[in-house]
C-alpha cells in the first residue's frame, strides 16, 4: 500500500468526521435547549451523573483498544484473515470479561442510589431508568460496537461515522422532534436512547461484515487465545498505565485548582477552558486518522519513508496547533467580552500560559502516533512520573502564584515527559535513529513559530479589537486566521525540510488530480 493511497484515505476520513462533527454540535446546541425546556435541569443533571458514574466503572477497559489497534496493524497489511479474526476473537473475549464486571458494579452501585440520590426531586425510578439505559448502550460496545477498532485501524474510519455515528445523530434529532411534542417526554427520552443504540449497533455490525466478510470466530477458546498472544495481554496491562494516569489527572487537576483560586477566579478560568475544549473537538476530528495511517507505514517497514513521513506529519500538526493556539490567544478576549461580558476576562499572562498548554498538549500526538504503531507502551513509569510532577509542582506553583502557578505546572511536566522523554524513547527504542534527528525537527519548527510571532503581532496590532457585534468579530476571526495562516506557513516552509516535502506532495497530488 503506497503512501498516496494513506492520504487519500486519512483525507476522506478528516473531511468525513469534521462535517459530521459540524452537524453534530448544531444538534448538540439546539437539542439542549429543547431538553433544558421539555425535560428539565434535574433529568439532564441526573443523566450527567449516571454517565460519569458508569464512566467510573468503565476505567477497566483502558488500554484494550489501544493494544489491539497496534496489534492489527501488520496482519491489515499483510492481509493475514486468520490473524486478523483470533485478535478481534481475542478482543472479543475480553471484552466479555469486562462486561462482566461493569455489570456487577453496576448492580452494586444500584444498591446505593437512594443514597447518591438522596436530594434528587424526582422520583428513584428516574435514576435507575436513566443508568439502565446507559449501561445498555455500554453493554452493546462490550458485545458488538469493539469491532469498530478493526476499521480504525484499516483507515476506514469514515464507515464508524457512516453507521454507528450517522445513527447517533439521528437519535438526537428524532429525540428533540419527539420530545417537544409527546406527553411524557422523559419515558420517549429513554425509549429512543435505548432503540437507536441498537439499531446503531445493528447498523456498525453490518458494516463491519460487509467490509470483511472472513470475519468469523475461530475455534481456539479465550484461553487459548491468550496464550498464543501475550505480547498483546502484556501491552494491555502496560497501556493500562498510561491510561489510567492520565484519567487521574485530568479527574484530580481542577480540585487543585478549587483549592488556591477563588469559586470566582475558577468561573472566569472555565469560560477559557469552554474555548479550548472547542478547539481540542476540532484538532481531533483532524487528526484522529493518523494513527492508523502510520500504524500501517509502520507496518510497511521502510525505515527511510517512515523517517521521512514523521518529519511531514511533525510539521504540518505543529502548523496547526500552533496557529490554533495564536488564533485562542488573540481572539478569545473579545470573544468572551461579546459571549458573557468584559468583566469575566482573565489577566492575558493567564491566557498566554492557557495558549502554551494547548499548544503542548496537541502539538505531542505526532510522537505518541509513532508510539502507538511501534507498541512503546513499557515505560509504564513515565505516565505516573507525569501525574506526580503535574500535581506536586501545580500544587507547589500554586501556594506562590495562584492560577497561573498550577498552570505552569502543567507545563513543567509536558516538558520534561513529554517533550524530553518520549522522543528520546520513540528514536532509541521504535525508530532506531540518532536522537539528533529529532531535535533538528523539532528546534527548526520551533524557530519557524518564534520566526512568525513577530510580523504576525505587527500585522494584528493593526486590527480593530474592540470591535462590536458578532459580525464584526466573525470579521476579525477572519483576518486573524489568514494572517496566522500566511505567516506561518512562510515560517515553516522556509525553515523546515518537513513543510517543504508536505506542500510538494500536496501540489504534485492536486496537479494529478487536474
Amino acid at each position: 500500500m503506497d503512501s498516496e493511497s494513506r492520504t487519500d484515505k486519512s483525507i476522506k476520513n478528516i473531511i468525513v468526521a469534521l462535517v459530521l462533527m459540524g452537524v453534530n454540535m448544531l444538534l448538540q446546541f439546539k437539542t439542549r435547549n429543547v431538553f433544558l425546556e421539555r425535560l428539565g435541569t434535574e433529568v439532564l443533571g441526573l443523566n450527567t451523573t449516571a454517565t460519569n458514574l458508569l464512566q467510573f466503572l468503565n476505567i477497566a477497559e483502558l488500554g484494550i483498544g489501544v493494544a489491539v489497534g497496534f496489534a492489527l496493524y501488520k496482519p491489515l497489511f499483510d492481509r493475514d484473515e486468520k490473524r486478523i479474526c483470533e485478535i478481534v476473537a481475542l478482543q472479543g473475549h475480553l471484552y466479555s470479561r469486562i462486561a462482566m464486571f461493569v455489570t456487577a458494579g453496576a448492580i452494586v452501585l444500584g444498591c446505593f442510589f437512594p443514597l447518591i440520590f438522596s436530594k434528587m426531586k424526582l422520583p428513584l425510578w428516574y435514576a435507575y431508568a436513566s443508568f439502565g439505559v446507559l449501561l445498555v448502550s455500554t453493554l452493546l460496545t462490550y458485545f458488538v460496537n469493539y469491532k469498530e477498532v478493526l476499521l480504525t485501524a484499516d483507515q476506514k474510519e469514515y464507515k464508524v461515522a457512516y453507521s454507528y455515528r450517522a445513527c447517533m445523530m439521528l437519535r438526537l434529532a428524532v429525540q428533540m422532534v419527539v420530545v417537544s411534542y409527546v406527553d411524557n417526554p422523559y419515558i420517549w427520552w429513554l425509549i429512543l436512547e435505548g432503540g437507536f443504540a441498537v439499531i446503531a449497533s445493528v447498523a456498525l455490525h453490518l458494516m463491519v461484515r460487509h467490509t470483511y466478510p472472513f470475519l468469523r470466530r475461530p475455534e481456539a477458546s479465550g484461553k487459548e487465545l491468550r496464550c498464543r498472544y501475550p505480547d498483546i495481554v502484556s501491552r494491555i496491562k502496560q497501556v493500562f498505565f498510561h491510561k489510567i494516569s492520565t484519567f487521574v489527572l485530568q479527574q484530580s487537576s481542577p480540585l487543585v485548582i478549587y483549592g488556591f483560586a477563588s469559586l470566582t477566579l475558577v468561573t472566569f478560568y472555565t469560560n477559557y477552558t469552554t474555548i479550548v475544549v472547542a478547539v481540542l473537538i476540532l484538532l481531533n476530528a483532524l487528526f484522529n486518522s493518523i494513527g492508523a495511517s502510520v500504524g500501517n507505514l509502520v507496518a510497511e517497514g521502510d525505515r527511510e519513508r517512515i523517517l521521512r513521513i514523521f518529519d511531514e506529519l511533525y510539521a504540518i500538526r505543529i502548523y496547526i496547533c500552533a496557529g490554533a493556539a495564536i488564533m485562542v490567544f488573540m481572539l478569545s478576549q473579545p470573544f468572551i467580552g461579546l459571549w458573557i461580558g468584559k468583566e469575566y476576562l482573565l489577566p492575558e499572562s493567564t491566557l498566554l500560559i492557557i495558549s502554551v498548554t494547548l499548544f503542548l498538549n496537541t502539538a505531542r500526538h505526532s510522537v505518541d502516533a509513532y508510539i502507538n504503531a511501534y507498541g512503546l507502551f513499557r515505560d509504564v513509569w513515565a505516565p505516573i512520573a507525569e501525574a506526580v510532577l503535574n500535581l506536586g509542582l501545580s500544587v507547589l506553583f500554586g501556594f506562590f502564584w495562584g492560577l497561573n502557578g498550577i498552570l505552569c505546572g502543567v507545563i513543567v511536566s509536558l516538558l520534561l515527559i513529554v517533550y524530553i522523554w518520549k522522543p528520546y524513547f520513540l528514536f532509541s527504542a521504535g525508530l532506531h535513529a540518532p536522537i539528533s534527528i529529532y531535535l533538528r525537527i523539532h528546534l527548526c519548527n520551533i524557530a519557524a513559530i518564534c520566526a512568525a510571532l513577530l510580523p504576525i503581532y505587527w500585522c494584528s496590532s493593526m486590527l480593530d479589537f474592540g470591535v462590536e457585534g458578532w459580525s464584526g468579530f466573525a470579521m476579525l476571526a477572519a483576518e486573524t486566521f489568514a494572517i496566522v495562516a500566511f505567516f506561518l506557513f512562510v515560517a515553516q516552509f522556509a525553515l523546515t525540510s518537513g513543510m517543504r516535502m508536505f506542500t510538494r506532495r500536496m501540489v504534485a497530488k492536486i496537479r494529478r488530480a487536474g
